[in-house]
């Protein structure tokens, strides 16, 4: 038998020694950990356009043309995490009608912005230890209409600012948010200087001596401390009809505690579809410190507090994002 040369055999040896000696490597598959992307944050913005129009052509039984509009947009930013809970919001509304032989009228100016924050002890609660901030104004300069060209309100005269602490219950399934404010400051501002002479809107008035001369301005802001209650409830109460309360009451501590401040909004939202909405709804507003005026033989003249309301109706297109 032919015999193999002897480094052969140390060659064999070698190989098998590498092949079948060789130590196995296990790998471990570790578990991937993917961050949490969820964002605490969220947002909705709703802008829209009403139009309403009159037209009369040969009308037997009379009527004016007119043609009114309203832009309003509402802009919603909430940050909701564990127990933290801040709410955000702008409301922005301008209408113009038009009747012919008229000038431009307003219809409607708002331009408002609330924020609240609150923090709760549990995740199971509804309740939350809150503060709250308001800021209502408007755009443009407001007008009586009777003849004169003197705006009777203006951009910052008045601006209301609410400011306070409390406590909320806020039930986002049943779109439900109650708050009640033992401590909350009130703060009028009418940074027009004809108007706060005047004292409206409840600043101090203008002091003038028997000729008629400027003894002391009229203050330009007034500051009150109060109780607050406020509600704001949405839900759809038969198929595409959806209804919006805010309610909104206020006493002073200091001045008169008991007669309070009323803002009562009501709106009903008709869906035609995505795009086409149809809303009716109206404002009341009660407050002690604004004093209504009439004419009176060509004069005039302060009345005392009264209520107002304004009703709303309108057919736009709306756009949420």
């Amino acid at each position: 038998m032919k015999l193999f040369p002897f480094r052969f055999y140390i060659f064999l040896f070698f190989v098998s020694t590498n092949t079948f000696s060789q130590p196995k490597i296990i790998t471990t598959l570790q578990p991937i950990r993917v961050k949490d992307t969820v964002s605490p944050w969220k947002s909705k913005n709703t802008i829209g356009f009403d139009l309403n129009q009159n037209a009369f052509v040969n009308w037997s039984a009379g009527g004016v043309s007119s043609v009114s509009g309203l832009i309003k947009g509402n802009i919603t930013r909430i940050y909701s995490r564990k127990n933290v809970l801040w709410f955000n919001e702008f409301i922005l509304r301008y209408g113009l009608n038009k009747q012919d032989g008229r000038m431009m009228q307003k219809t409607e100016d708002t331009y408002r912005f609330n924020s609240t924050i609150g923090y709760r002890n549990d995740t199971l609660s509804n309740w939350y230890h809150s503060a709250k901030f308001n800021f209502n104004t408007q755009f443009m300069n407001g007008y009586n209409y009777l003849g004169d060209n003197l705006a009777i309100s203006k951009p910052f005269a008045p601006a209301y600012i609410f400011l306070g602490v409390g406590a909320e219950y806020a039930n986002k399934e049943e779109k439900l948010n109650f708050y009640i404010s033992p401590l909350t400051m009130k703060n009028t501002l009418v940074l027009d200087a004809r108007l706060a002479n005047q004292g409206a809107f409840g600043v101090v008035r203008a002091v003038y001596d028997e000729n008629g001369v400027l003894i002391s301005s009229g203050k330009k802001a007034k500051t009150e401390l109060g109780f607050l209650v406020s509600n704001h409830f949405k839900r759809e109460i038969v198929k595409n009809i959806n209804m919006e309360n805010r309610l909104t009451l206020y006493s002073d501590y200091i001045n008169q505690f008991g007669n309070i401040d009323i803002d009562w909004q009501m709106i009903f939202d008709l869906v035609v579809n995505e795009y086409v909405r149809a809303n009716i709804g109206f404002n009341l507003v009660y407050d002690d410190d604004i004093k209504a005026k009439r004419q009176i033989d060509g004069a005039e003249v302060i009345v005392g507090p009264k209520v107002q309301l304004k009703q709303m109706l309108g057919v736009g297109l709306v756009y949420e994002f």
